[in-house]
């Protein structure tokens, strides 16, 4: 805070005017009964603190208004706001008290400036590309889909532990370990994962043929196969024909 005769005598217009003011006198009988000019007492009336009045460090200059908003509006520039409207109604309901004009001149020449643009952030993974690194096998991942994955599951630890537990069933199926796949089911009960929950509930439900499924070397790949040929011929041949001529197709077909 500034000392000396003049800061005393600033601080002593400044509340005699806030004073008047508040008895509700205008400007001129102000000015008429300080002695001072009206331009002078409206510069007292529209300084909230009198500290914003007084000169800085003996210099003669008074401290730009705009200088504790400068980092708000450099950082609000950088972002690739450059309406100076907009900036004075942001920086008026944080306190500043001065013209747009000023701010205006405050910032013109940045405009001549090279935008500085901030480096575009990266787009997180589609819940897509995020399931196929889940599913696939983790050596098939090249080095930048495996920093992603890192990446993700670091932020999210349930990520984490579904990932685990993916894996976990896929080596399963691999290695025809269908042994494994009760500790497997209760590992993920344990963990309490809603994503794989309702999976570990159908499993459960015919947990013999699953089991056999994870430990047999058969596959009912063929059976499959038979399947949606003979809904591809239904498909063909609908509206066409009776079913005894379906049943032709399906037999004879090779």
């Amino acid at each position: 805070m500034r000392s000396g005769l003049l800061a005393e005598r600033t601080r002593r217009r400044h509340a005699a005017v806030h004073h008047l003011l508040a008895q509700g006198r205008d400007l001129r009988a102000i000015a008429r009964e300080l002695g001072l000019a009206r331009n002078t007492v409206r510069r007292f009336a529209r300084a909230a603190d009198p500290e914003a009045l007084l000169v800085r460090n003996g210099t003669g200059r008074r401290p730009k208004n705009l200088e504790p908003f400068a980092p708000y509006l450099r950082q609000r520039w950088e972002e690739g706001c450059t309406n100076a409207e907009r900036l004075y109604q942001e920086i008026t309901a944080m306190g500043y008290r001065g013209k747009s004009t000023a701010l205006r001149t405050y910032v013109h020449p940045w405009r001549s400036q090279a935008t500085i643009t901030p480096p575009p952030r990266p787009q997180p993974p589609s819940v897509r590309t995020a399931t196929g690194w889940f599913l696939r096998h983790p050596d098939s991942l090249d080095a930048d889909e495996r920093r992603q994955l890192d990446a993700l599951t670091g932020a999210c630890p349930p990520l984490a532990a579904v990932r685990d537990h993916v894996r976990g069933f896929a080596a399963m199926m691999l290695q025809l370990r269908g042994e494994h796949l009760e500790q497997w089911m209760n590992d993920i009960r344990a963990d309490d994962l809603p994503e794989l929950r309702s999976f570990v509930t159908g499993l459960h439900r015919d947990f013999d043929a699953a089991r056999a499924g994870l430990s047999l070397p058969y596959s009912s790949g063929k059976v499959e196969g038979h399947v949606n040929r003979v809904k591809m011929i239904k498909r063909q041949m609908y509206g066409r024909a009776n079913p005894d001529l379906l049943r032709k197709r399906v037999l004879l077909a090779d």
